[in-house]
C-alpha cells in the first residue's frame, strides 16, 4: 500500500491512478502545499520517485489518465497529452467555461473507445470527443448533447464509455445519455429541492446508476430494468404534466449529519449488489440493495484515527 506523507510531499488537492498501476497523477494545493496547484505531478510507486509533469497557465481543477493519454482541465482550457511514453501535447480545447473543471475520460482499461466529455460553451450542454478518432496536432469538432437548462454540475461515464450521465447545478434530475447515438435514455428524479450533487457512479455492468447530494442520501436508480424504479401513483394522469411521470429511485439510504459539511460522500458500486460510500467523517460503509427497494447497512469502518497517525 503507498502512503505519500504531508511532511514529506506537502498536501494535494487532486489524486488520479492510471488503472490498478504504479503511476498516479497528483496536483499540490490545500493547507499545507510543496508544489504549485498549476503543475500535474507523475509519481512512480516503484521508483518511489516524481518522473515527469504536466505545467499549465492556471490551476489544474481535473486530471484524468488512460494507457494512452493523460486529460488536463484548467478554467478555459482541456489540454489531451500523449501519456506515458514519448509525451506531448496532442491536442486542446480553448475558449471553454468550466469554473468546475469538469472532465470525464472512459474509465475502463484497453478500451478500443476512449472519449472525453466536458461542458461545452453553451449553459448545460455536453461535448463529446472520441479520442480514438483524432489524429496528433489535428483537433475534430466535438458532439454536443444539451443536457440541462441549468449550469453542469457532474459529469460521469460508465467503464467502457457508452453511458453517459448528467446533473445539472439545480440537483433534483439526473438524465443519462447514449455517447453513441447521442440521444438521452433515461431520466431519474433525485428529489424535488435544489441540492449539490457530489458523486454519480454506475454499476459495473452498468445495470444501476448511484449518486449523493448534500442531503445526506445516497439514491439508487434501476437502470436496465427501469421498471423497478419507484413512480407516482398519480403516473397514469397526463393532464399533471412531466413531474409525476418522473422515476424516483429503486433504494436509497442516508449518512446524514448534524455538522451539514460532513453529509460530502462519495459513493460506488461493488459486486453482488452491494454499494459503499466513503464519507467526509472518515467512514466508510457498505450496504447492500435488492430488487424489492430494501437496503441494509452491514458494514461500518473509521479511517480517520490511521489518516491523522501518518499525517494525512
Amino acid at each position: 500500500m503507498a502512503h505519500l506523507g504531508a511532511k514529506e510531499y506537502g498536501t494535494m488537492i487532486l489524486g488520479e491512478m492510471l488503472t490498478r498501476t504504479n503511476l498516479l497523477a497528483l496536483v499540490g494545493g490545500g493547507s499545507n502545499p510543496k508544489y504549485a496547484d498549476n503543475t500535474v505531478l507523475i509519481y512512480d510507486h516503484d521508483l518511489q520517485q516524481f518522473i515527469m509533469e504536466y505545467t499549465c497557465a492556471t490551476t489544474v481543477l481535473s486530471v484524468r489518465v488512460c494507457n494512452s493519454r493523460i486529460v488536463i482541465a484548467i478554467k478555459n482550457e482541456i489540454y489531451v497529452y500523449s501519456f506515458p511514453n514519448h509525451t506531448e501535447l496532442l491536442f486542446s480545447f480553448e475558449k471553454l467555461y468550466n469554473p468546475k473543471g469538469l472532465l470525464e475520460l472512459t474509465p475502463a482499461p484497453n478500451n478500443d473507445r476512449n472519449i472525453i466529455c466536458f461542458p461545452a460553451q453553451k449553459r448545460g450542454a455536453v461535448q463529446i470527443v472520441d479520442l480514438g478518432s483524432i489524429d496528433s496536432k489535428v483537433s475534430k469538432s466535438p458532439s454536443i448533447l444539451y443536457a440541462h437548462e441549468n449550469e453542469l454540475a457532474y459529469l460521469s461515464l460508465n467503464q467502457d464509455g457508452t453511458l453517459l450521465a448528467t446533473a445539472s447545478k439545480k440537483g433534483t434530475i439526473v438524465r443519462i445519455f447514449d455517447t453513441i447515438k447521442r440521444v438521452k435514455i433515461q431520466e431519474f428524479r433525485r428529489g424535488t429541492d435544489e441540492a449539490k450533487i457530489y458523486c454519480i457512479n454506475f454499476s459495473g455492468d452498468s445495470n444501476y446508476v448511484c449518486c449523493s447530494s448534500d442531503k445526506g442520501t445516497v439514491h439508487i436508480f434501476a437502470l436496465k430494468d427501469s421498471s423497478l424504479n419507484k413512480r407516482s401513483k398519480f403516473s397514469g394522469l397526463s393532464v399533471l404534466g412531466g413531474y409525476v411521470h418522473s422515476q424516483w429511485d429503486l433504494a436509497n439510504f442516508a449518512f446524514h449529519h448534524d455538522n451539514h459539511r460532513d453529509n460530502v460522500c462519495i459513493c460506488a458500486f461493488g459486486t453482488s449488489s452491494s454499494i459503499y460510500a466513503v464519507c467526509f467523517d472518515g467512514s466508510l460503509q457498505k450496504y447492500i440493495f435488492r430488487s424489492d427497494g430494501s437496503c441494509k447497512r452491514v458494514s461500518f469502518d473509521s479511517f480517520l484515527d490511521i489518516c491523522e497517525h501518518w499525517y494525512c
